[in-house]
């Protein structure tokens, strides 16, 4: 049987109601990162494909976990581009069971690497209700919402039901008329905002950094620019340590990652 998740988790006080179960397997520690969910369509277009994968990859960057529904689509593209060991996926189907299939090898390089979260026990299949109950467990999880692309029937708005009564922002890629309705009434209607600039939008998450930076609790660390004495009471000789390797530059008494 999947373990429980053996602690509270704030951003689900949000949900209507906490799970009563959250099974997990793989690395509880990406539950502790800075988490944006993004949702979308099963079919994206190119355009969608292209720019989900840009806005993932911005993100992950400056070390933000991705967290979507494992579902084929953007959410597949967001899991692959965020890197398997950055990214949560929640299932609407017991934690044992690889589905959809055509998912299946993505899914279990997750439970590796990364995080597999689900409110339904081993040997559950999934059903509509359940990806009801999947999706408002994403949104929670993350500090926004992003949908990059939705026709006016998608699954998807139900995921800005659940992030407009949570309060969340919600953005949105910019898509041509005729295309994405369902995204592009949410702009039209001002229940969401358009994304026109990547990195301008990632860099409001932090600095970006190289893939062979560390991101870890010294990462997040930095990323607040703390001054130096805070620095180093909280990591000693460590600060010194990474301005020798060029991770961080020390200026007027304020420590910035590179």
């Amino acid at each position: 049987m999947s373990p429980l998740v053996p602690h509270i988790v704030p951003e689900l006080e949000m949900m209507k109601r906490y799970p009563s179960e959250l099974f997990y397997r793989g690395d509880l520690r990406l539950l502790d990162r800075p988490k944006v969910s993004i949702v979308g369509t099963r079919t994206p277009s190119l355009y969608t494909q292209q720019m989900t994968q840009d806005i993932a990859k911005a993100l992950a960057r400056r070390g933000v976990c991705l967290v979507s529904g494992a579902a084929m689509g953007v959410d597949a593209l967001v899991h692959e581009a965020a890197g398997t060991e950055n990214t949560i996926a929640v299932l609407g189907c017991g934690l044992d069971i690889r589905y959809p299939v055509i998912n299946s090898a993505l899914i279990a390089s997750i439970e590796k690497n990364g995080l597999l979260l689900s409110q339904f026990n081993d040997g559950f299949r999934a059903t509509n209700w359940s990806f009801v109950v999947r999706n408002e467990l994403v949104v929670a999880l993350g500090e926004i919402l992003i949908v990059t692309e939705a026709d006016s029937r998608s699954g998807s708005l139900r995921s800005v039901e659940f992030a407009q009564k949570m309060g969340k922002k919600i953005f949105v890629l910019p898509q041509r008329l005729g295309e994405s309705r369902g995204t592009n009434r949410l702009l039209f209607e001002a229940e969401a905002e358009a994304i026109y600039d990547i990195e301008a939008f990632a860099s409001t998450f932090g600095k970006a950094v190289d893939d062979n930076v560390t991101k870890d609790e010294f990462f997040y660390f930095c990323q607040t620019m703390p001054t130096l004495d805070q620095a180093v009471k909280e990591f000693g000789e460590r600060v010194y340590e990474a301005e020798l390797e060029g991770v961080v530059t020390i200026r007027n008494g304020i420590v910035c990652l590179q």
